[in-house]
């Protein structure tokens, strides 16, 4: 599969009997495998009488060996998969194995990929970032605190720089453009919670999707947005180089030297909102966070603070006056 797809990922004709030559197989064969690639991977392959195969848009595979070497000073080893059941649940089974951290976890594919509340999240072949960073942490979860936020950041400039310029955050771990999702970040914690433990910084980003039907919210992808296919491998790249950055100023600084930054990009910054919580809701007005990254609520003549994984929030209408 990985020779048919170097032949194929530049998007351009290529007839069954070039492709058999450069494989060593008949064009029965070439056929054969290109059902099989279809099947095994959801891409769409265009087949014209005439001119031979094509898939339908260029693809990027991910390249480990490109990544270490244009990730600026994150200095992360690169480890890249086919096909992975999730790059989080990957990155734990590496910690537990002793692998030197820390180290970055990618794949072109998720067959169990998932987000916040145990969500799917929906990981088709090569168009989108499935991206898990693992990290050794000394000193407990409070050097932990507002980290999911802070992630989100570096997610958010990553996207303007690269010209997705109506990215912004929504409390607690999405980014929106438009008001539709485009990327979403998941922090999975393992060891001991008061002293020596480890993180997953789980990030999913919709890069080059153009449909599906398996998403069960409003989304939109960077292609959508931007208007053209992207290379991912350049994705990782400027992601690493940004997140190094914030990571390196928050072991330093801590969470409450971003607070103002990040509600500067807060796109529900002054909204009525609905806060779910299980079985329960709560109304207010966003105020902000503090300074470990809970929401802040103004609810009545109170301002409240709220965190927690399983915490939800919703736009609500506006008052009428």
């Amino acid at each position: 599969m990985q020779m048919l797809l170097k032949l194929l990922k530049d998007g351009e004709f290529h007839s069954g009997e070039d492709l058999g030559a450069v494989m060593g197989v008949s064009r029965s064969a070439v056929w054969k495998k290109l059902q099989q690639l279809e099947a095994e991977t959801g891409l769409e392959i265009h087949k014209v009488r005439g001119r031979g195969y094509r898939l339908a848009d260029p693809l990027f595979m991910l390249d480990a060996q490109w990544i270490e070497k244009n990730q600026a000073d994150a200095d992360w080893a690169v480890h890249v998969y086919d096909s992975i059941d999730s790059t989080n649940a990957q990155a734990m089974r590496l910690i537990e194995s002793g692998e030197p951290l820390p180290l970055l976890v990618l794949a072109e594919r998720q067959t169990a990929g998932r987000g916040r509340r145990g969500r799917k999240w929906v990981s088709p072949f090569g168009e989108n970032l499935y991206y898990s960073l693992a990290m050794r942490v000394d000193g407990g979860m409070r050097r932990l605190e507002g980290l999911s936020l802070l992630v989100g950041l570096a997610v958010v400039k990553m996207l303007r720089e690269m010209g997705i310029n109506g990215a912004g955050l929504k409390w607690p771990n999405d980014v929106l453009v438009g008001g539709r999702k485009l990327a979403g970040v998941l922090l999975e914690l393992t060891g001991d919670p008061a002293d020596v433990c480890h993180v997953v910084i789980g990030i999913g980003i919709n890069v080059n999707m153009r449909a599906s039907e398996e998403v069960d919210q409003a989304w939109t992808s960077m292609l959508l947005e931007y208007g053209g296919v992207i290379d991912r491998n350049e994705i990782v790249a400027r992601l690493n180089k940004e997140l190094s950055a914030y990571l390196s100023a928050h072991r330093e600084a801590g969470f409450g030297a971003f607070q103002a930054e990040w509600e500067a990009n807060h796109l529900w910054q002054g909204r009525p909102v609905t806060l779910l919580a299980g079985s329960s809701a709560v109304e207010g007005v966003v105020v902000g966070i503090d300074a470990v990254g809970a929401l802040r609520l103004k609810v009545g003549a109170e301002i409240q603070s709220f965190s927690g994984g399983e915490l939800s929030l919703r736009l609500r209408a506006a008052p009428e006056t």
